[in-house]
């Protein structure tokens, strides 16, 4: 018997694969083409049952009418990445924050940036834990495993991208 349950949800970034335990939290949210993303594996359960409500505050979200997601998650990591997502989940809809930021906001040293930089790209949760929120210093659309060009949408989406300094970022 599985304890991993999965579906599939149409967004406007493509078919989004969800998983979940049996508890119904969700394990991850993948994006079509992403970098690391998880794929449908023998023994998985499809059931939609415990996503309706990820299904709901997935299309509330882009739709513009929900600004945090309140869902129960359970993403397996080390104590470090798990430090660091906990961050990321403090990161305010339509704001951005640099690596730098997140680093200090988990009391690690500026040279353990690179490492912040890993745990963020490593985050199972897109969208709903929201990585995409991360910039480089200088305000550049650095690396997102679901693809530059949609982190730039989902920003869009949320309107963080007017907040840049003034810097014009194109969007897609």
């Amino acid at each position: 018997m599985t304890n991993t349950y999965w579906t599939r949800l149409d967004s406007p970034e493509g078919a989004l694969l969800l998983t979940a335990d049996a508890d119904g939290a969700l394990t991850s949210l993948s994006v079509p083409g992403q970098k690391g993303g998880r794929g449908v594996e023998e023994g998985w359960r499809c059931d939609a049952g415990p996503f309706r409500a990820a299904g709901a505050q997935l299309a509330a979200y882009f739709a513009g009418e929900l600004t945090v997601f309140r869902l129960p998650l359970a993403a397996h990591g080390t104590d470090f990445r798990q430090r660091v997502w906990a961050a990321l989940d403090e990161v305010p809809y339509g704001a951005t924050v640099t690596y730098g930021a997140i680093a200090a906001r988990i009391g690690a040293s500026r040279a353990a940036v690179r490492a912040v930089g890993g745990a963020i790209g490593a985050n199972p949760l897109l969208i709903v834990r929201p990585c995409h929120r991360v910039i480089g210093a200088n305000g550049s659309m650095t690396g997102y495993a679901g693809g530059v060009e949609r982190k730039v949408r989902l920003l869009t989406l949320e309107g963080a991208l007017a907040d840049l300094e003034g810097r014009a970022v194109q969007g897609c």
